[in-house]
């Protein structure tokens, strides 16, 4: 047992000096290691000592003899320089890039139709599915039809008795031109009684009685022809008056048949149908609200606003109404989803408002986009852009290397000898997942991307190119 507690002790605490350690060092060592070796010798000298007594005495100065040791080799340890910080860099792009500040827009469709009750009822059925794609003359609702039914046929009804009254008066006409014929006839007679008594009664071949009587027949016939010639003209003007109650009764028919057809409630145009704002058995009637919405969503128009002082450097630019056709004509929109992503097809402009928004000093613009798959849906926003109007010469470097510091931009530079320099710079507009920068920079620069907050100004780096990008000095040089 002593004998293994004297192995283990040499094995532990009797080591070899590092060839790399001075003669202090050594010394400190050697030491220590006669002083565990002298009371490994005691306890060995007598075994029937207790190893209780000893081996915590041992157990010490193992202790102090590992300090002590420890406290030499730091002592003689020589420090070394730290190695450059690894940092991922990119080179300052120079490149013309479209505009990409552009403005909000909100969507809506080319028509949006309310669609409305045109006659009062009861909603019987709703025939369409909400939010679906609907046809120009597809039933959207059914009202109930009953009551109008009936008021169609008596509209039907007052107008077969109109044209009964009309054949009636005609009748009275013919009988009122036969009493005219049979009076211009009697009168007829009666003038030629005049005319035969007249030279008789100069001669006194009739008495003068006669021909008085002839006269007076013959100025009741004229009485009579003008009689029936005022019946006539009553019955023509009977007839006209029944032919008016004629067309009045048709104009009822008709419009009892419109009303009846409204019972049926179609779209106007093909569009997407809103959801339905009345419930089957609802009383709806012209003054009540729209049932629902359909609209035209293909093309699609977005609307946003320009400020004044654009509108007014886009009349500067192009001056002429020529000119300013033309350059409408060129433009094409692009729409960012309010996602981020890009909408696969461009827009051109479609009009101007008339005037500039008192409140706001803005002018609304209408861009139309295709949707040929119905994606795009009224109330959506966007970010619109003109695809046309070029940043030239713009300096790019990725989002992740500008760093905002109390309302200003910082961006940390690796220069000759691999020094970081940080430079205020000023930023632009945003280009993807890269920056706009517009002064502080120079094309073709080492800009940190990866790093920067732990490297200072004058600190060496070792500078590697930045995942994934086409301008790094590395990628260059490959």
């Amino acid at each position: 047992m002593y004998q293994e507690l004297r192995d283990q002790s040499k094995s532990r605490l009797i080591r070899p000096p590092r060839a790399t350690a001075s003669r202090q060092a050594q010394s400190c060592i050697s030491g220590q290691t006669q002083n565990i070796q002298y009371w490994t010798e005691q306890i060995m000298s007598d075994p029937h000592k207790k190893l209780t007594s000893a081996f915590p005495a041992v157990l010490c100065l193992t202790g102090v003899f590992l300090l002590i040791s420890s406290g030499c080799s730091k002592a003689t340890t020589q420090p070394r320089a730290a190695a450059p910080l690894d940092v991922e860099v990119v080179r300052v792009e120079q490149k013309d890039v479209p505009a990409s500040g552009g403005w909000i827009g909100t969507l809506d469709g080319t028509v949006n139709a309310e669609i409305k009750a045109q006659v009062t009822g009861y909603l019987r059925n709703r025939t369409y599915a909400e939010g679906s794609l609907v046809t120009k003359g597809q039933v959207l609702f059914e009202i109930d039809p009953r009551p109008l039914q009936a008021a169609l046929d008596q509209a039907r009804a007052a107008l077969n008795e109109a044209e009964g009254q009309v054949a009636q008066s005609k009748s009275q006409l013919l009988q009122a031109n036969a009493q005219l014929l049979q009076a211009e006839a009697n009168q007829g007679k009666a003038q030629l009684d005049v005319n035969r008594y007249t030279p008789l009664a100069q001669q006194r071949a009739v008495t003068v009685q006669d021909l008085d009587n002839a006269v007076q027949a013959n100025l009741a016939a004229k009485a009579q022809v003008e009689a029936a010639k005022a019946q006539v003209e009553m019955a023509k003007a009977a007839i006209v008056a029944n032919q008016a109650a004629v067309g009045a009764a048709k104009a009822a028919v008709a419009t009892a048949d419109l009303n009846l057809g409204f019972t049926k409630i179609v779209s106007p145009i093909d569009g997407i149908a809103g959801i339905a704002t009345a419930q089957v058995g609802d009383l709806v009637s012209p003054a009540s609200a729209s049932l629902t919405t359909v609209s035209a969503v293909d093309p699609i128009r977005v609307y946003f606003s320009v400020s004044e002082q654009e509108y007014l450097a886009f009349r500067r630019m192009y001056p002429g109404a020529i000119e300013q056709q033309a350059r409408v004509q060129q433009i094409r929109y692009q729409l960012v989803l309010a996602d981020g992503t890009v909408y696969p097809r461009t827009g051109h402009f479609l009009l101007a408002d008339r005037q500039v928004n008192l409140q706001t000093g803005t002018i609304r613009i209408a861009a139309v986009f295709p949707n040929p798959g119905s994606n795009l849906r009224p109330g959506q926003f966007g970010r619109i852009r003109d695809l046309t109007d070029i940043n030239k010469n713009a300096l790019l470097v990725p989002q992740r290397a500008v760093t905002e510091l109390q309302g200003g931009y910082l961006v940390a530079v690796v220069g000759p000898g691999n020094k970081v320099s940080i430079q205020p710079v000023k930023v632009g507009e945003d280009v993807g997942a890269m920056t706009i920068i517009t002064e502080g920079l120079k094309a073709g620069e080492t800009v940190i991307v990866e790093g920067t907050q732990r490297v200072r100004p004058g600190m060496v780096v070792n500078p590697k190119p930045f995942a994934g990008s086409s301008t790094s000095p590395a990628a260059e040089e490959r």
